[in-house]
């Protein structure tokens, strides 16, 4: 792959670098009140076009095919919206003793409480070639659940530090994140055929939509003065961020192929990636209605900024490895089946 195709391919993450380093020299275009009037253009108008897309974009019929493996959904959806928030608050109290920004550590709080994106898990699961169903069906599932209990346990276990009453989060989240995914799943079967002969480029669309409100949000940022994080606040939260996927991998492999539940190879492969994967196409719109008005917002988000691109990469590279695994475990299982 040339150096060319790798920017294509990685367009997403070298935008996220670009906004921010725009965000920092001239803030005052996005920030709340600037040109761009964020307030309106974020909060209302941006997040909902996301979920409507999402909606849109989201294939009810693929879902319904994987809607009877209950025992692998209850496994998936406990361990990232139950374990991995609890396991980050562990984490985080063991990192108190350290000299990491405390808004940092919040922020791996609130990594913790997000659930599984719709899209990464999706692709990885089927570049192993495993349940791509399943999937799709544990993604989707658990990004819906997450509109509901995401901000749930992000107010308990994180808190806000603004006057923001909860009734108030409760009723913008519906009107800009349930009611436009309800409304794009409602159009999609309407137009459904046309739907798919346009293939109309919704991962792009959506992505584009999410820089403009990190753009926006870091622009809120530096517009009351604070500054790039140093190397120093970053690497600490980059190290850690990597190492909890590492181990959140390891945990689900071993208690998908050695603990009390047994699921086949290509489900397993759908679990690892749907278990430990964090949405941040959900997570940032969320965090600008949760923390709306709050100056820590970006620093609070960075740990969520961080994980996404650390899950692509880190999922991408195993890739192989799992495959192996996967084609073995699956000839075992034919030939002990065929004795």
């Amino acid at each position: 792959m040339s150096f060319i195709d790798k920017l294509r391919a990685n367009w997403f993450l070298l935008g996220i670098i670009i906004v921010i380093v725009s965000a920092k020299f001239n803030p005052e275009i996005g920030k709340k009140g600037g040109i761009l009037k964020p307030e309106v253009t974020v909060k209302y108008v941006a997040v909902s076009v996301i979920f409507f897309n999402s909606g849109l974009s989201l294939k009810t019929e693929e879902l319904m095919k994987a809607l009877f493996n209950g025992k692998l959904h209850i496994f998936v959806q406990c361990f990232t919206l139950m374990f991995i928030p609890c396991f980050m608050q562990a984490i985080v109290a063991a990192l108190q003793l350290s000299s990491i920004n405390n808004w940092l550590l919040k922020g791996l709080l609130v990594v913790g409480c997000m659930p599984p994106p719709v899209s990464s898990a999706v692709i990885l699961t089927k570049a192993v070639g495993g349940s791509e169903a399943s999937a799709i069906f544990n993604s989707a599932f658990g990004s819906f659940l997450g509109i509901f209990v995401t901000p749930l346990l992000i107010l308990h276990v994180v808190g806000v530090s603004t006057e923001v009453p909860v009734v108030a989060i409760f009723s913008t989240l519906a009107m800009t994140v349930v009611v436009p995914l309800l409304l794009g799943q409602l159009v999609r079967w309407c137009i459904r055929d046309w739907i798919q002969r346009a293939s109309i480029p919704f991962g792009p669309i959506g992505s584009a939509i999410l820089l403009y409100i990190i753009y926006t949000t870091f622009c809120d940022t530096f517009s009351h003065g604070e500054g790039l994080l140093s190397m120093g606040d970053i690497l600490p939260i980059g190290i850690t961020v990597f190492c909890i996927q590492v181990v959140l991998l390891s945990l689900t492999f071993l208690l998908c192929t050695r603990g009390p539940v047994a699921f086949s190879p290509a489900d397993i492969v759908a679990a690892m990636f749907c278990a430990t994967h964090k949405s941040l196409t959900l997570g940032i719109p969320m965090l600008k209605i949760i923390y709306h008005g709050d100056p820590h917002l970006s620093l609070i988000s960075l740990p969520l900024l961080i994980y996404h691109p650390t899950q692509i990469l880190l999922g991408s590279s195993l890739v192989p490895s799992i495959r192996k695994w996967m084609l073995r475990a699956q000839h075992r299982k034919s030939t002990l089946s065929g004795i």
